[in-house]
């Protein structure tokens, strides 16, 4: 559900449904935020392959339950109810550790990064991705060697700036559309991260 006129997975044809197809979850469900883009199947195809490429690709380095986390977090710093009930469900699927996924969770609500349970080279991309997403004219050189410090190399820095960037694009497009939860499964994504043109939710 959102605030611009939708095309339905039944309703598909064409590119949109061969799209759909791509993205689609069980019982042929499409995500609201892909749906969001039925009228101009194109940019769904940019969302859904920058999506797959920052976030589930066999190439990064960062865990992919760290890397939800960050959209957790940058998605309540933008104050984005949709993308937090969807990634907080895949993180907790992911870490297998629902007191800490919870724990994490409840301090991300409270903007409490002190409290929460993470080691401190994750305390400190999620200090960045906070940056980042509230004040990007903000950020210097020196905050890159504090990630560095911290022990992440370029490239994982290169994942946290990616995967922060992505989720602030996501939020905007939820919130500036009026997507809703309404209808979707929460929490799923795709899960073969080996083959990056594998967009299938499950």
């Amino acid at each position: 559900m959102s605030w611009i006129k939708t095309i339905a997975y039944a309703q598909a044809t064409g590119k949109l449904k061969r799209l759909y197809d791509r993205v689609k979850g069980p019982d042929n469900n499409v995500d609201n935020i892909m749906m969001a883009h039925s009228l101009r199947p194109h940019s769904m195809e940019g969302h859904m392959a920058i999506y797959k490429y920052v976030l589930h690709h066999s190439g990064n380095t960062v865990p992919k339950w760290f890397l939800e986390v960050l959209g957790v977090w940058v998605s309540s710093l933008n104050k984005c109810d949709y993308c937090v009930t969807h990634h907080f469900a895949g993180m907790k699927r992911l870490l297998k550790d629902d007191a800490r996924a919870d724990a994490i969770g409840a301090a991300i609500a409270a903007g409490d990064l002190d409290s929460i349970p993470l080691d401190d080279a994750q305390k400190a991309a999620m200090a960045y991705a906070r940056v980042l997403t509230l004040a990007p004219h903000d950020l210097r050189e020196a905050d890159i060697t504090t990630l560095r410090n911290a022990g992440y190399d370029d490239g994982e820095i290169l994942e946290i700036n990616q995967v922060s960037a992505y989720f602030s694009y996501a939020n905007r497009t939820v919130l500036g559309l009026g997507c809703s939860t309404k209808g979707d499964d929460i929490g799923l994504s795709p899960g073969n991260s080996d083959d990056p043109d594998d967009w299938n939710h499950a």
